[in-house]
C-alpha cells in the first residue's frame, strides 16, 4: 500500500508543476499584451519587419569601404 501514497504524492507534485506552468504562461501573456499595447500605433498597411527599407542597391557600410580602399592600395 505504500505505492499508492507515493503515486498520490507524485500526482500532487505533477499537478503543482502544471499549475505553476499555467501561472507562468499567464504572466508571459499579460506581459506580451502590455508590451504590444505600449509600443504605440502602427501605420496601417506597413509591415513592421520591413519598415524603413528602401528597394534597390543598399549603401556599403563604412567599415567595408575602408577595407576595400586598403585592398586597392596593396595592389599598387
Amino acid at each position: 500500500m505504500a505505492n499508492k501514497a507515493r503515486a498520490t504524492f507524485q500526482k500532487r507534485e505533477k499537478e503543482r508543476a502544471r499549475q505553476q506552468k499555467q501561472r507562468d504562461k499567464d504572466a508571459r501573456r499579460a506581459e506580451a499584451k502590455e508590451t504590444k499595447a505600449s509600443s504605440g500605433p502602427r501605420i496601417a498597411g506597413e509591415d513592421p519587419d520591413i519598415a524603413g527599407i528602401r528597394p534597390g542597391p543598399q549603401p556599403v557600410p563604412a567599415e567595408w569601404a575602408d577595407d576595400a580602399d586598403d585592398a586597392d592600395d596593396d595592389d599598387e
